[in-house]
């Protein structure tokens, strides 16, 4: 089979099929992984003439995966447990109450500017394992925690685990190419200047697009868990969005353009947390109005997760003072930084050493091959901080136990999603020339060679949706860089335009991808209990999504372009879209008053 536009069908069917169960049908994840799993082992077989061997050796490399993912998880469940049977979690809950009872500010500040801080200090998943469960006990929904965790997966992303995804995704998917290393001496630079310069495009990329993210955290909190469903509830706290958001952003890029990829997400998330935390407590910028979500007996029960902590809530009454309550996340953050800034320190946990890396090399003879860096992982950093608040926060025998009993019974409700959504990804990944009898690029790619044929010298416009495909697919912004990047890098080339460019564009709609992720949305719902509820979560991180990567495409094109047609047409469409969106929530707002007044009205007579 040679047709492009058939291959392309074939190659997107498994995803579209999964996300038609997932957010069409509300399936569980772990009943719609297992049915998108076996169309990707049928089409790679039949279509892609995969090798059987290995199908079987990129299931087994999944499965792997999956195993080290639900290590992270557990450290993530494990923390929470410890925090709440010790009474840390109250001090904590009353410090923000503090600051500002508001929910919109205490999911700005801890999701974007705690969350842009973990992302940068350690990627891969790590905000929404931290974020999201500190949200659930601070008393948001479940489903809401979970958002919160995922939408900020976006702005700091492709500067993650100290820029990695640049570093490593960018920076290897695209070295030693000849057109390439030819670019780099055109431009008068090394290679790692050359990656620097693409992650200085990909800073001012997402500063503007990363604009309204803290805003769209503010709305969606409002519309889909407020008590009124209202939408312009969000939108009153703009002000405060806008400059939490800057607070961000400003540092961030300067740290891009003058340091370089390792620590714009690192640098920005703490100078604008510090900042932030500082203004709120002086009231700047505070609403005038609070939000709430409401009693707890008005929400829906698909908001609700399935972790019991009351009885860790009952058993954790200690006073502490705020510095002692805090201590465990301090910690993650000082161990999080020393593994991964601290060279020899970080050299021994990512050596060789069987004890310390466990190898899985040639899977059944495929050359098939994966780590895991188990010492290396945030999984551990979490388990370590656990044992060492045990210490600090004075927890008896009981109290200890009761942690590790609710984390280990919540683990399991989520292994069964990840083990079959890894391994799919895996086989998408590894069904290239390399793999197969067919000689065809790898599903991923021949789905994006089909989209720059159609989209030809508009491709800039396109290319970030390129990205996100890759990180919905394997869950990763470096994953994607690494599939991806040589394939924009040509396709630039291929229309004319600077070719870092469209990398560029490349990068910022793999971090705009990790919202949708599959794996990472089963992860992190598995941190607050809340699982089956994976499509529910996908209908409202997708329209985030949606809006990254038309925003990206429209920067990107007038980056290269400047004033053209196309470039014009989309932003003229963006606009229409965020206007049109904010007419609406104010019609509906308008709605909203007019019935509760014939409410009032109805019960006075």
């Amino acid at each position: 089979m040679d047709s492009l536009a058939v291959l392309s069908l074939l190659a997107i069917a498994p995803i579209v099929v999964v996300g038609v169960l997932l957010a069409g049908f509300r399936w569980p994840a772990k009943y719609a992984m297992p049915v998108g799993y076996v169309i990707t082992v049928i089409i790679a077989l039949w279509v892609w003439e995969m090798r059987p061997g290995a199908v079987a050796a990129a299931t087994i490399e999944g499965l792997i995966v999956a195993v080290t993912l639900l290590y992270i998880v557990f450290g993530a469940l494990l923390l929470l447990s410890t925090v709440i049977a010790s009474g840390a979690m109250s001090t904590i809950r009353a410090g923000f109450t503090a600051i500002s009872p508001d929910r919109r500010v205490q999911a700005i500040i801890i999701g974007w500017l705690f969350g842009s801080f973990i992302e940068g200090a350690s990627g891969f998943g790590t905000p929404a394992a931290v974020v999201a469960p500190l949200l659930l006990a601070l008393g948001f929904p479940a489903m809401a925690a979970v958002m919160v965790g995922l939408i900020i997966q976006s702005t700091p992303v492709s500067f993650g685990a100290v820029g990695t995804p640049m570093i490593v995704g960018a920076g290897q998917g695209l070295a030693g190419a000849p057109g390439v290393e030819a670019r780099e001496a055109e431009l008068g630079m090394t290679h790692m200047e050359y990656v620097a310069h693409i992650a200085s495009q990909v800073s001012l990329i997402h500063a503007i697009t990363g604009l309204l993210i803290p805003l769209l955290l503010s709305v969606f909190l409002t519309g889909f868990f407020g008590q009124r469903r209202s939408f312009v509830e969000g939108l009153r706290i703009w002000p405060f969005a806008i400059y939490a958001s800057l607070a961000m952003t400003v540092p961030y890029v300067l740290v891009a353009f003058l340091a370089g990829p390792e620590f714009p997400a690192l640098l920005g998330g703490l100078i604008g947390l510090a900042l932030v935390m500082f203004t709120s407590s002086k009231g700047f910028l505070m609403p005038k109005e609070t939000f709430d979500f409401g009693p707890r007996a008005s929400w829906e029960e698909r908001w609700m997760g399935k972790l019991d902590t009351d009885h860790l809530a009952e058993i954790g009454k200690r006073k502490m003072g705020t510095v002692t309550a805090w201590t465990p996340y301090v910690l993650i953050a000082v161990l999080l930084l020393a593994t991964r800034l601290i060279d020899p320190l970080q050299s021994f946990l990512t050596s060789d050493n069987p004890a310390i890396t466990l190898p899985f090399t040639d899977l059944l003879g495929t050359g098939i091959s994966t780590t895991w860096q188990w010492l290396y992982s945030p999984g551990t950093v979490f388990i370590i901080t656990c044992l060492i608040t045990y210490a600090v926060h004075k927890m008896n025998g009981r109290q200890i136990r009761e942690t590790w009993t609710v984390a280990g019974k919540q683990i399991l409700g989520t292994a069964v999603a990840l083990l079959f959504a890894v391994p799919l990804v895996r086989i998408l990944i590894r069904s290239g020339a390399e793999f197969t009898e067919s000689g065809l690029a790898s599903m991923p790619v021949t789905l994006a060679e089909g989209a720059a044929t159609i989209a030809g010298a508009n491709w800039p416009l396109i290319s970030p949706w390129i990205g996100a495909l890759g990180a919905f697919v394997a869950g990763s912004n470096t994953v994607s860089n690494l599939t991806f990047a040589l394939f924009q890098f040509s396709t630039g080339e291929q229309i004319g335009v600077p070719p870092e460019t469209v990398v560029a564009t490349q990068a910022v709609g793999g971090a705009g991808g990790n919202p949708v992720a599959i794996h990472n949305i089963v992860a992190a719902s598995a941190t607050v209990g809340l699982l089956g509820r994976e499509g529910d979560l996908i209908r409202k991180t997708a329209l985030v999504t949606f809006y990254y990567c038309l925003t990206a495409g429209v920067i990107g094109y007038f980056m290269i372009y400047g004033a053209g047609l196309a470039g014009i047409i989309q932003l003229v469409v963006l606009l229409a879209i965020l206007v049109g969106a904010v007419f609406w929530m104010l019609r509906r707002e308008k709605n909203l008053v007019t019935r509760e007044r014939q409410g009032a009205s109805a019960l006075s007579d």
